[in-house]
């Protein structure tokens, strides 16, 4: 080995060796013990075959681990979780004009001449679109090939309500937001997603395609992405940065406020919707765009945001400390009375209270 290839690796590892120090001795100011058990038990009781979870303060690494069979590389279907990733697309194409918050369906999908030609794009990415939440047994979205021929499928569909009436959490109406982007960029889905923000997040394992479930490759906006435990944390630094990742724009500062916004509005919301339950607050200002305002400050802005799955995945920033994180897992202890889409929360309250008590 040469003399400036010796000192490069020696460089080289004494950066990392460096990093791995500063984030040793973060956790050490904090006691993760009670996260950490409670993670090892869901995995014990067989509720998953392993888990991971990372905790970032102030964009510093202060808590990793990984239990079960996870490690570094797991990639996992982080079903609901990736309505966060759909969403940040879409504010892309947003971004560059190519699209509006306000712009109804039947302006790209004229063949929509019914109420769901109404329903604005910001509707169909905050469950008020007055869709159905799923399709029908006999008509699953994920065996379609492409977006086009899913969408198709909604087309003969009977609306649940009129936009912007009820909030309805489920994820059918996000393929419609999907294809109205491929309409006004002229790319497919997959390409988006990884132009605009896989790419520049350096997100290499994280996608939308294929499903596979039934046999097709159509993404599924609203449950059907892939991603690791670093691939999302770097979502998460990006949004928890406005919109700023190493240095480069991602998306807007105006973006991410339009994201985090209160999209609910008017609509009704029923008792035992998802913040009410796991956070025993009954309010109507509960979504943004692809994500959960779990809780709000008095100015009524969100400071704890979260894209919870049935899965068991989970992001949240929490900004009253600084705070966001990942618990990447995937349910497999089915009939079991658990429910990972209202267990995995708790961990974001454990975490603040972890850090409280520094």
């Amino acid at each position: 080995m040469s003399i400036t290839r010796l000192k490069y690796f020696l460089l080289v590892w004494s950066f990392c060796a460096s990093t791995f120090v500063l984030n040793a001795q973060a956790a050490l100011h904090y006691n993760f013990q009670p996260i950490q058990n409670k993670i090892q038990s869901w995995v014990d009781s067989g509720y998953y075959n392993g888990a991971s979870i990372i905790i970032a303060k102030n964009d510093q690494t202060i808590y990793e681990k990984y239990f079960g069979n996870y490690d570094t590389g797991t990639v996992v279907f982080i079903a609901s979780a990736g309505k966060w990733l759909a969403a940040a697309t879409i504010a892309a194409v947003v971004d560059e004009g190519k699209l509006q918050w306000t712009d109804k369906v039947k302006k790209w999908l004229p063949e929509f001449t019914d109420a769901k030609g109404e329903a604005t794009l910001a509707q169909l990415m905050s469950h008020t679109a007055g869709y159905p939440d799923y399709q029908p047994n006999n008509k699953p979205v994920d065996i379609q090939q492409t977006l086009k021929a899913s969408v198709e499928n909604i087309l003969s569909l009977e609306t649940d309500t009129m936009p912007g009436t009820k909030f309805k959490y489920g994820g059918l109406a996000m393929n419609v937001a999907g294809r109205m982007a491929e309409l006004a960029t002229g790319k497919d889905w997959e390409t988006l997603f990884l132009e605009k923000i896989a790419i520049p997040l350096h997100m290499k394992a994280t996608h939308f395609t294929p499903v596979d479930s039934a046999g097709g490759h159509a993404p599924m906006l609203g449950g059907g992405a892939r991603s690791t435990l670093h691939d999302y944390a770097n979502f998460l630094s990006m949004i928890y940065n406005n919109g700023m990742f190493e240095g480069k724009r991602i998306l807007s500062a105006q973006a991410i406020k339009n994201m985090q916004a209160d999209h609910v509005l008017h609509a009704k919301v029923n008792s035992g919707e998802f913040v009410e339950k796991v956070r025993n607050n009954k309010r109507q200002d509960i979504y943004g765009l692809g994500e959960w305002r779990e809780e709000v400050n008095a100015k009524g802005e969100a400071v704890l945001i979260s894209s919870p799955s049935w899965a068991g995945a989970y992001p949240w920033i929490d900004k009253t400390t600084g705070v966001y994180g990942f618990f990447l897992t995937h349910i497999t202890g089915f009939g079991k009375g658990f429910n990972s889409f209202l267990s995995s929360p708790v961990l974001a309250t454990m975490v603040r209270d972890a850090v409280n008590k520094k």
